[in-house]
């Protein structure tokens, strides 16, 4: 008896799979913590750094080291703060920078829209490729779409402009997350780095009052360790603060500006797609 094999059915090609981006901010926080630690515990309590050799003494005069390690436990926490902070600035800004592309996003949204005046849409593909980054990929996107709908008889002229901006809109969604990911660790950071340190700062003078009502003559060498230790956790936590802010500010404005010429070159597709189907 034959067997008759059954003909499998064609298979639906998969859409490339895109990476997530970015550093894990669930491993790389603990091991900012620990090294932050570590720098505390050995490199700024190192013996060296105060009289006597020995870290329960004050600091050398004039040994930032010493005196940033008289800042207490809540140093090493700002200290955490202050490193996420600088690694995932350093991560946004590599990431921004290669969502841009190879070359000026003024000089390519300028170019692509001249080939498209031209109706040069190939021309224009050709171009994201050699562009890259989130840009490049919208743009290459969209116009591989205005090719498909370019040749489809079967849509009405707003069913294919609806399809185009429809196709310009996904592929933005698709791309802006990858650009604003971990940019909510920084913006957290701007405020909890303050509140850490007001935290520090509180410490601190509860030890210096401390030693102010102490019977008798007031203990000085406990208040000065306390004021230090409020002073360093302050000063730790608004450097902290303002640096996360600055960051913010800017990774969110470069954001911006690549999504204002995703929407600048989609608009040009559309208007170019509308002038010439």
């Amino acid at each position: 008896m034959k067997t008759q094999s059954a003909t499998p059915a064609p298979a639906k090609a998969a859409a490339p799979k895109k990476s997530s981006g970015g550093l894990n901010p669930v491993l790389i926080i603990p091991i900012l913590a620990i090294v932050a630690y570590l720098a505390y515990k050995f490199v700024f309590g190192d013996p060296s750094h105060f009289q006597g050799g020995d870290p329960e003494k004050n600091p050398i005069d004039g040994d930032y080291y010493g005196i940033i390690y008289k800042g207490g436990p809540i140093v090493p926490i700002l200290f955490t703060c202050a490193l996420t902070v600088l690694v995932f600035s350093i991560e946004r800004f590599i990431t921004i920078g290669r969502a841009k592309g190879s070359g000026s996003i003024d000089a390519f949204v300028r170019k692509v829209k001249g080939l498209l005046d031209r109706n040069e849409v190939s021309a224009a593909i050709a171009e994201c490729d050699k562009q890259k980054g989130s840009v490049g990929n919208v743009v290459k996107t969209a116009l591989l779409k205005y090719q498909q709908l370019s040749g489809d008889a079967a849509l009405t002229k707003e069913q294919k402009l609806v399809a185009l901006q429809k196709e310009v809109e996904e592929a933005t969604s698709l791309e802006l997350p990858m650009l604003e990911k971990n940019l909510t660790i920084i913006a957290t950071l701007a405020s909890v780095s303050t509140l850490v340190a007001l935290l520090g700062t509180v410490l601190g003078m509860i030890r210096a009052f401390a030693a102010m009502g102490t019977t008798g003559q007031p203990d000085t060498a406990a208040l000065a360790t306390g004021i230090s230790e409020a002073l360093v956790n302050t000063a730790l936590g608004i450097g902290t603060a303002a640096i996360a802010t600055i960051m913010y500010s800017y990774f969110t404005s470069r954001i911006d500006e690549l999504t204002y010429n995703i929407d600048e070159i989609g608009l040009s597709i559309q208007q170019n797609f509308s002038a010439h189907n």
